[in-house]
């Protein structure tokens, strides 16, 4: 099992400091999500400052023509000597038709299409040869030499699939090297959800996960003193509040034996009441999202409610607390390392 560190958009030269803080702290990867800046411009600058693995977490996939994607991917892989991974999400509608004005129906199938268009770019990249890929969403048969990339030392850019609901955690096992659990995880959920669901997938397709990546989020609450710990609990507390509001999320609160709590989310939110949002997730809902404990206790922590269900395990709130203080993740490297060597 591995610890990685996730940020959001950040100026080009302080993702550069990130990814050599995280290095030198022992993290194994930098897992960058897409929202006002660009993940895979904030993945080149992290690639050519710090050797870590570096992870799209995700990048929007549909508003990018799959060739697009295809190639920065291998360019990344190239600039990495093979520490990239390709994160790909589909967002919400909402976003996806009004914000990048492209299709969004159907979701589910229309990514499916996208990861096999993405891979027929791939082999033709590395073979010189020509994508032959006609899906009901993309087609790609045309790419002559002069616009090829060509081949790379790398091998080809891993592909993770976001997945929240049992459709597309099927399709991540049945055609992903890896997936993205959202950040509003539970263990009841990872064992009880996404394994068995990802399995499916891969028995359709014939295949073992013993390589497959499942890249869990994590709301981890450290502290010596509950002082220290008690911001981190209520920034935990107000995002799980926040992802809960979702009504397709609904179904996690009711595998916990709470029922109506996306929809009491959503009645405090249409009347603007963010205290009432999180007054919601009390104390005994958010035990399940979080993993709290001292820095001497927070590694067997993580070890105990990730192993077996994670192989990467991303500190949600890490680039948070190193942008206040750039000393935090130097705390991390003793346990970066017991993570590594617990599991």
């Amino acid at each position: 099992m591995k610890l990685d560190i996730m940020t959001g958009g950040l100026p080009l030269h302080v993702v550069q400091q990130l990814a050599r803080h995280a290095a030198d702290s022992g993290h194994s990867g930098l897992v960058i999500t897409e929202a006002g800046r660009t993940a895979y411009l904030s993945c080149a600058a992290a690639a050519l400052a710090a050797d870590i693995d570096i992870l799209t977490g995700i990048a929007v996939a549909f508003p990018r023509s799959p060739m697009v994607t295809a190639q920065t991917a291998w360019e990344l892989a190239d600039a990495t000597g093979g520490r990239f991974r390709l994160g790909l999400g589909t967002q919400v509608r909402a976003h996806i038709e009004r914000r990048y004005s492209t299709l969004f129906d159907p979701p589910g199938p229309r990514m499916r299409d996208y990861v096999l268009a993405v891979r027929s770019c791939f082999e033709a990249f590395r073979s010189g040869g020509t994508p032959d890929h006609h899906g009901p969403y993309y087609d790609i048969s045309l790419l002559p030499a002069m616009w090829s990339p060509g081949p790379i030392d790398a091998p080809d850019p891993p592909i993770d699939i976001a997945a929240v609901n049992p459709w597309m955690l099927r399709l991540a096992g049945e055609h992903a090297d890896g997936v993205h659990i959202h950040p509003l995880n539970t263990r009841t959920y990872l064992a009880d959800t996404v394994a068995p669901q990802l399995a499916a997938g891969a028995r359709r397709a014939g295949r073992r996960l013993d390589d497959f990546e499942v890249i869990v989020p994590a709301f981890l609450v450290v502290g010596d003193t509950d002082t220290d710990r008690a911001r981190w609990r209520e920034l935990a507390r107000m995002q799980v509040a926040f992802y809960g509001s979702t009504p397709n999320y609904a179904f996690i609160f009711e595998q916990l034996e709470h029922p109506g709590t996306t929809a009491a989310l959503r009645e405090h939110q249409k009347a603007g009441d963010i205290a009432g949002m999180a007054s919601v997730i009390t104390d005994d809902i958010l035990r399940h999202f979080t993993t709290e404990g001292t820095w001497s206790t927070i590694a067997d922590g993580i070890a105990d409610r990730y192993a077996g269900h994670a192989t990467r395990v991303v500190n949600y709130f890490g680039a948070i607390a190193w942008a206040e203080d750039p000393r935090y993740l130097a705390r991390w490297k003793p346990i970066a390392n017991a993570v590594t060597a617990a599991v």
